[in-house]
């Protein structure tokens, strides 16, 4: 991303970088029970998400994303509003890497996918459990089978033979 050293040169990048690009600096901490149920650390906050704000004045604070700003990277979050002169209330813009993701909007399909991509091969610890109670059970159920065929086979072979020559 930041090719110099120099403070400068990255906070211009930082400020006049495309938006492509900028979907990157959205990306957020997830929750601990999201960490264990999803299998990641991080995802991009979207419309939807429900946060917990972790610093500034708003620290503590949890809501609704109404509205995800790009070109100002900031997030606007349902409550954290201020009022102007005339009394009417305004969203305060918050940094997205200063929230955490408590509830995620999942109604999106390619989500899920990035969810899928990010986790990579190793699966969270719920569907390991999962995955293994069901190879057990298919192992059982084949088991069975095997000893079902085993035991029938000439029965079902000899009345198909039977069946078949009259």
């Amino acid at each position: 991303m930041v090719r110099s050293s120099k403070p400068g040169k990255q906070r211009l990048e930082y400020f006049n970088a495309p938006l492509h690009r900028r979907h990157k600096y959205f990306n957020a901490r997830l929750s601990d029970e999201l960490v264990k149920q999803l299998g990641i650390k991080r995802l991009p906050v979207r419309k939807g998400d429900v946060v917990r704000i972790m610093r500034g004045d708003w620290a503590g604070h949890e809501g609704k994303v109404v509205r995800v700003d790009y070109e100002k990277i900031a997030i606007y979050v349902e409550g954290v509003t201020l009022k102007r002169a005339d009394g009417t209330p305004v969203y305060y813009p918050i940094h997205p890497s200063k929230v955490m993701i408590i509830k995620l909007d999942l109604s999106d399909k390619m989500r899920k996918k990035i969810i899928e991509r990010r986790r990579g091969r190793v699966p969270p610890p719920e569907e390991v459990k999962e995955a293994k109670e069901e190879k057990e059970v298919k192992e059982e159920v084949s088991k069975g089978e095997e000893e079902g065929v085993k035991s029938g086979s000439t029965s079902t072979e000899g009345g198909k033979e039977e069946g078949g020559s009259e």
